[in-house]
């Protein structure tokens, strides 16, 4: 059996996300969840950068 490298699984809120068969205010939910996780990580970041950020 194969080893699926951590890279490349998708994470369970993506697929409530973007997945079928998902209720609209969960699908709504999870996007939204999935917006804030990116913005919270590109504030971390942006300490980090030469460029600044934020």
């Amino acid at each position: 059996m194969a080893h699926i490298q951590s890279s490349t699984r998708i994470p369970a809120l993506w697929t409530a996300a973007y997945g079928p068969h998902r209720p609209r205010p969960v699908r709504l939910l999870a996007r939204t969840l999935l917006r804030v996780r990116a913005f919270a990580r590109e504030l971390a970041l942006a300490d980090h950068v030469p460029s600044g950020g934020y």
